[in-house]
């Protein structure tokens, strides 16, 4: 069975967009936000697939939206 949030099928990047603020949250989850490039709500910023990036955005997932 294919994990969906591992995979990494399609051209290589992810559009990640900030659909929620991080205002209200853990400090170090607005600093995950800002290292992503994302600057505010329905900013849509184009990453490299890898674990790493994958990483953040499930730090995150609760505020942004991943599509391929």
């Amino acid at each position: 069975m294919a994990n969906q949030r591992t995979d990494s099928k399609g051209s290589g990047t992810l559009k990640v967009t900030l659909v929620k603020s991080p205002i209200g949250f853990k400090r170090n989850q607005g600093a995950v936000v800002r290292s992503m490039g994302l600057r505010r709500i329905r900013h849509t910023v184009e990453l490299k697939d890898t674990p790493a990036t994958r990483g953040l955005i499930h730090r995150v997932r609760h505020l942004v939206d991943v599509s391929e």
